[in-house]
């Protein structure tokens, strides 16, 4: 689920449920799909709340959820829903630190510029404290707290692979070897742009970030990322339609016939 509060473009305002809430209806509402977030601004929330809500939901979904996580960036949600718009990547590095304390150990005490907690306890305790966290990065900084702190990381957005996605995979790269990590380590996700296919020419730029739902380009964009290293595709579809998840659903039948 995405994490916005609205988008505001060229004067122009829409909005979408609050993802935490949708996705505690989906956790009750079904039993092996897996849950996530694509992903949770920690400037929305409270860190330790936070950690408290993530432990909460794995539980009573038994087990099924990635906590995705990442600084936001749209500053009119910000402004709209009276959140500050400043040291953004600060105020996350801060979060992180407690969220990842909290639901690896059940423990935190932060001292810090934006949070403060003491002697905070998460009870009852995650009930994976290997519930994975991903974090949504692009920028250097971001990159390094991927590598110190995340279980897998998410480069968006996407159609096939192109000379950008391969820079964002050499930046990460690089990343986790300043941080004495193997990047074999961390889970490579991606987020892919998948479109209604076009009756007529498609805008160049919309056509690079993204795919026409046709089975067999999605499944060369599959096989393309899976052969690269990447573990998990992360799909937006556009519009999100009923007919649009069948597109996807052939694509991956056609992709991985034992699948269908």
């Amino acid at each position: 689920m995405f994490d916005h509060l609205l988008y505001r473009f060229e004067g122009e305002t829409s909005g979408l449920h609050e993802c935490w809430t949708i996705l505690s209806a989906i956790a009750e509402a079904t039993s092996r799909v897996e849950l996530g977030t694509i992903v949770l601004a920690t400037a929305f929330r409270n860190p330790a709340l936070l950690a408290k809500m993530a432990a909460t939901l794995d539980e009573v979904s038994g087990g099924r959820l990635t906590l995705g996580l990442g600084c936001g960036w749209h500053d009119p949600e910000f402004e709209a829903f009276g959140y500050p718009t400043d040291h953004k990547v600060g105020r996350f590095e801060e979060a992180l630190r407690v969220i990842v304390d909290l639901v690896r150990t059940g423990r935190g005490d932060l001292d810090g510029e934006w949070y403060t907690i003491r002697d905070c306890a998460l009870l009852p305790p995650a009930p994976r404290p290997e519930m994975p966290i991903l974090v949504a990065a692009g920028a250097p900084r971001m990159l390094g707290l991927t590598a110190r702190h995340a279980d897998a990381w998410n480069t968006a957005w996407y159609g096939l692979p192109n000379d950008e996605l391969q820079a964002d995979l050499r930046a990460m790269r690089e990343a986790c070897e300043r941080e004495g990590r193997d990047i074999a380590t961390l889970g490579l996700t991606v987020g892919l742009t998948i479109r209604e296919p076009a009756a007529g020419p498609v805008d160049q730029r919309r056509a690079a970030k993204s795919l026409a739902a046709e089975p067999d380009l999605i499944a060369e964009a599959l096989t393309a990322y899976e052969g690269i290293g990447f573990e998990h595709a992360i799909c937006s579809l556009e519009p999100t339609t009923t007919a649009m998840v069948e597109r996807l659903a052939a694509a991956v039948a056609h992709w991985r016939p034992e699948v269908g």
